[in-house]
């Protein structure tokens, strides 16, 4: 699997899967990423860069492979891509996946204990619900 930028039809294609997936669509700040297997797209998922923090954003898989590992291989990938920036605190909101992030390094926070870059994205801001589970990466 290999994870490319979403830039004009694959970033169309992202912005589908998750409005299927019923996850928002709402992109400003994230830079996205589309997983793609043997020329097919399978997933996506996005980064919102804060300096040394960063957000995880949406993750969707097609429905045609769920279940296959996309979805763990697209958290990895884009860990790794923070990682390699630079970021040492990665966070995430979810209201329907803490489990699947519990078993990826993540642990849930309350969200007070979120940096201020992160605690003002339109994901906190707007975006979530207060009831989201909020999420840090541990090492």
């Amino acid at each position: 699997m290999e994870l490319v930028a979403a830039n004009g039809s694959n970033r169309e294609y992202a912005v589908s899967l998750l409005e299927a997936s019923g996850l928002p669509i709402d992109l400003d700040g994230a830079e996205v990423y589309v997983a793609r297997r043997g020329g097919n797209r399978v997933g996506c998922g996005g980064l919102e860069v804060h300096g040394s923090d960063a957000l995880l954003r949406s993750i969707a898989v097609d429905s045609v492979v769920r279940g296959e590992g996309y979805g763990s291989e697209i958290t990895d990938r884009l860990c790794a891509i923070a990682a390699d920036r630079g970021v040492s605190g990665l966070y995430l909101l979810t209201t329907t996946a803490a489990g699947f992030f519990e078993n990826r390094s993540f642990e849930r926070i309350d969200r007070e204990r979120v940096p201020d870059p992160i605690a003002r994205t339109s994901q906190f801001t707007t975006t979530c619900p207060a009831s989201a589970t909020c999420m840090r990466r541990v090492r």
